[in-house]
């Protein structure tokens, strides 16, 4: 029963990433080619000829993702990184594993929209809308659920049960990129200097350097 539930979920949200924000492709396919130095919006096309059926294949979404670390949570992506096939085709999925009590932090997709559903387990998901309003939109799902999160706004989930959960996102793009907010402000390289941040968030400079280390 398990299996099924997984794949009728990975097939919906399929389904509605086929919705793509991006531009339609004017080929049948256009598989990446990650060795080409062409620079384009995007990753150069194989020739067809040359195309095979691993050009298109992707296998361990069955796989538990490793979720001892300090956050709790692991995602396993399907972007056109990990499967040359999708390269124009405007969609991609991710298996998401949460520990108990694990978070996927805040974070944003800037190329996608995300369609989230929950396989196991039940997840507090929530998305913050742009300024000035900032308004926190937030619900607790449970298997069989989904969520969207809107192209390019802050969300996260976080797992509220004692045992673990697992959801499967899909996107709107071939390549959704994704920025984690602790990650990027306190974690930049080299560092943002510890005065600006103090003024952003109000607070002392040194407890900015003190977060600053721990990325």
């Amino acid at each position: 029963m398990a299996g099924r539930s997984f794949i009728a979920g990975l097939a919906v949200l399929l389904i509605a990433a086929a919705i793509a924000a991006e531009q339609s492709p004017l080929q049948d396919f256009c598989v990446a080619d990650p060795s080409n130095a062409v620079l384009v919006n995007g990753l150069a096309c194989k020739d067809p000829k040359t195309v095979q059926a691993n050009d298109f294949f992707f296998s361990g979404l069955h796989l538990a993702g490793n979720t001892s670390n300090a956050v709790g949570s692991r995602v396993t992506p399907v972007t056109v990184g990990q499967l040359p096939g999708l390269n124009t085709l405007g969609v991609a999925v991710a298996r998401i594993d949460y520990a108990a009590w694990g978070i996927n932090p805040p974070h944003t997709h800037p190329r996608a929209t995300e369609l989230l559903t929950v396989i196991e387990g039940r997840l507090e998901v929530g998305f913050v809308t742009s300024n000035p309003d900032n308004r926190f939109i937030s619900k607790v799902l449970s298997k069989g659920d989904a969520f969207v999160f809107p192209q390019g706004l802050i969300h996260f989930q976080r797992n509220i049960g004692k045992t673990k959960a697992i959801a499967i996102a899909a996107f709107g793009s071939q390549n959704p990129g994704v920025i984690t907010i602790a990650n990027a402000v306190f974690g930049s390289m080299p560092d943002i200097a510890t005065d600006v941040l103090a003024k952003a968030f109000q607070v002392d400079k040194k407890l900015i350097s003190q977060i600053q280390s721990k990325f």
